[in-house]
């Protein structure tokens, strides 16, 4: 069954300046058992929660089967971890979660390609190694909320 592995919500950039200099050091409680998303918004607490800039891409989901063991979203800076599901295919789709608490939909956008950062969050070569596989990056279409744990999943053009 699918699940929903991790939960990010980060009031901070982590990656900023230059890879060499390192991140920021991750701040306690961004790892959540759940997150709450508001249509058109992003997830309440999150760095890009209602940044026009970002209105398009408030959401970032990433597979975890496209991830090196042991790596999770502190690394990576994705917002929703799962397993089980296919995202990097579903760009120009509708991805509806539900985790037990009614579906959250979200307009799968674009894809969310890997930054340099990567190398040095995870380690050299990982950069390379999530082009095409770093995660998709979406807009809410309704408010709810997403739990850690199975999750049971739709997806509509």
């Amino acid at each position: 069954m699918p699940r929903i592995v991790q939960l990010l919500a980060s009031p901070v950039h982590r990656y900023v300046g230059r890879p060499a200099d390192g991140p920021v050091p991750v701040p306690p409680g961004e790892l959540m058992a759940e997150i709450h998303v508001r249509a058109g918004l992003g997830i309440v607490g999150d760095r890009y929660f209602g940044k026009p800039a970002h209105r398009d891409a408030s959401v970032t989901v990433i597979a975890q089967e496209s991830l090196p063991p042991g790596v999770d979203l502190t690394q990576v800076r994705r917002n929703v971890l799962t397993a089980g599901i296919a995202v990097d295919e579903l760009i120009g789709s509708v991805l509806s979660l539900d985790s037990g608490q009614g579906p959250v939909s979200l307009r799968v956008r674009r894809p969310a390609n890997p930054c340099a950062w990567m190398d040095t969050a995870i380690g050299p070569g990982a950069w390379r190694a999530l082009r095409r596989r770093g995660g998709v990056r979406c807009v809410p279409l309704n408010d709810g909320t997403l739990r850690v744990g199975p999750v049971e999943v739709s997806v509509s053009d």
